[in-house]
This record gives structure tokens, sequence and C-alpha cells, in this order.
């Protein structure tokens, strides 16, 4: 099947001469590019080697172009992590699914289960988009404070999540276990950012039934 002009935008330079893409279309591609563009360089320089020449030379954009979306080389950086949170986001909506039973009904599951499904699809996500997962994980100290509580505000968020999976959030001893939900969070991102800068994609997924059974003994 042919690609779209649109999708064939999105992934690389736009086609020369005259296309059928729509202006919005257009800036979109120029946008995907630029902050796909800012995680590759980064993640094989660094935040503070990376200049906005680096970014637009990847991406095959101007300057112009570059400023036109961005203020800075912080600023784009501060998209490209919200476009990655945004991706881990939506795994919280898909872990939550109900598993599927006979024709019509769901079958409950278990918070042990919810919470195996959440991290493998964390730490799948994590392997299969390691240059994003990097800025995430390993550049965000590098680039000023407003990134860095971007992060720390999606491990909360991170945090709830699990307090919500094991129904650590409410009754005695509830600031407790929030604690050990927040301490959980900072053990896994702490186990995940070093197998990313190993650049071990094994260890990084051979972390789930480790991870599954320190949250049991937490929390279950």
């Amino acid at each position: 099947m042919a690609e779209s002009p649109h999708n064939a935008a999105r992934r690389g330079p736009l086609p020369s001469g005259r296309h059928h893409l729509s202006r919005e279309q257009v800036v979109s591609s120029q946008r995907i590019r630029m902050l796909t563009a800012t995680a590759d360089a980064m993640r094989d320089k660094g935040y503070a080697q990376t200049a906005v020449a680096e970014i637009i030379r990847r991406a095959g954009v101007s300057r112009e172009t570059f400023y036109q979306q961005f203020r800075s080389k912080e600023d784009c950086f501060i998209q490209a992590l919200d476009a990655a949170t945004e991706r881990l986001a939506g795994l919280l909506e898909v872990a939550w699914q109900p598993a599927s039973g006979s024709p019509g009904t769901t079958m409950p599951i278990a918070p042990e289960e919810t919470f195996r499904r959440l991290l493998r699809l964390y730490l799948r996500t994590l392997g299969e988009q390691s240059a994003f997962a990097r800025l995430f994980l390993v550049e965000v100290y590098a680039a000023g404070p407003e990134a860095l509580a971007r992060r720390m505000a999606w491990q909360r968020r991170f945090a709830d999540a699990i307090a919500e999976i094991f129904g650590a959030g409410a009754g005695s001893g509830a600031d407790e276990r929030r604690f050990d939900c927040e301490a959980l969070v900072a053990a896994a991102a702490q186990l995940v950012t070093a197998r990313l800068v190993a650049d071990d994609l094994t260890g990084l997924l051979a972390l789930e039934d480790p991870l599954v059974r320190l949250a049991v003994r937490l929390l279950g």
C-alpha cells in the first residue's frame, strides 16, 4: 500500500516541489521532525553539547522554521519532554482497561496484574522510544528547573496511579502507603535509567518481574 503524503511528511523531509499537504500538515511535520531530532541529538551528544544548529540540521529545516515554533533550545526540549510524557500518560488508560471475558462481559483484574500491565507497557515504550526516554530520565537534569519540575509532576502522577491500583490512597496508614508508592516510582526510575544509559534493552525489559514483586511486597 502506498504511503500517503501526510504520513511521509511526518516521517521525513517534505517532498520537493508541489505537494498536497495543508499548511497545518506542513507545520506538524516540521514539529515532529524537530522534536525527534532533539531527542536523537541529545541521546548522542547530551543536552549541554547539543546546539540549535544540530537540531535543525538533523530535522532538515531552517533556523527561521525552528524559531517560528520554539523560543529556544530549552523550550524545544520541554515540548519534546511533554510529547514523551503524553505518550506515557496514555499507558495509564490502557493498563486500566478490563480484560475480555465471554462476549458482553469483562473480568476484574487483580491489582498485581494491573500494575504488571502498566509496567510492561512502560518498559516496552521506553525501549522502543529510547531517545525520548533519555530526555525524560537522563537529560532532564541538565535542562533546567522547569523541565525537572515537569518530570517530577509525572512521577507524582505515576505514584497516584499506583496508589489507586493497590487501594493505597485512603484509610489508616494512607500516608505511609503513599510514601511507598513514591519510593517504588523512584526506584523504578533509577533502575530504568541505569539500563538506558548502558543501552541494555534486555535488562530493561527484565525489570518487570522484580519490580512487580517489589510492588506486591510494599503494597499488596
